[in-house]
């Protein structure tokens, strides 16, 4: 008689979130600058690039790239508003993420 698989298995879907999403977050400064973006959106309060810049101790070119990388994983949202860009948590992803990787053990 043959066993059937359990069914909590991941999902390809899963697999490539966490995936994606970790390779986002393999980046200390990547990490805090998420941090610091999902404090901030908590506070109801506008972040542009400038207030990154502000906070962190990297170029402005340094952190584009790092909020690039967060975006490209749809951590972070970017929201165009005139000549600024605005940015926010999704916070959908992030639930997600942590729904997948809590499955992992």
């Amino acid at each position: 008689m043959r066993l059937r698989k359990e069914s909590d298995e991941f999902q390809e879907d899963e697999v490539l979130l966490i995936s994606k999403v970790s390779d986002a977050l393999a980046h200390p400064a990547r990490v805090r600058i998420f941090r610091f973006l999902f404090n901030r959106n908590r506070d109801r309060l506008p972040v542009c690039n400038k207030d990154v810049v502000q906070e962190f101790d990297y170029s402005q070119a340094t952190i584009s790239q790092h909020i690039k990388k967060l975006a490209e994983s749809e951590l972070v949202q970017i929201k165009k508003d005139d000549k600024f860009s605005y940015y926010y948590v999704n916070i959908g992803v992030l639930s997600r993420y942590m729904d997948a990787v809590k499955k992992f053990k």
